[in-house]
């Protein structure tokens, strides 16, 4: 893996502070990303099933009756 001069001395200053190392750091890093991804994925996938299947008006009203809101705040 090849990385900027700047960005590792970035990583560096703050793996100081943290009092960690630039591997752990690293590892959270590229664990956070992948994470991200994977709900952006599940995000994109739901909205193009939307997209073909998109909600009929009527698809939710049978639970109108069901719902109980509360008078008290």
């Amino acid at each position: 893996m090849t990385l900027d001069d700047e960005l590792v001395n970035e990583v560096d200053r703050v793996v100081k502070q943290l009092r960690s190392s630039r591997s752990a750091f690293t590892r959270r890093a590229l664990r956070e990303a992948l994470q991200r991804y994977a709900v952006e994925q599940q995000e994109r996938q739901h909205r193009r099933g939307y997209e073909r299947y998109p909600v009929a008006a009527e698809e939710f009203s049978v639970w109108g009756e069901e719902q109980a809101w509360s008078d008290e705040s």
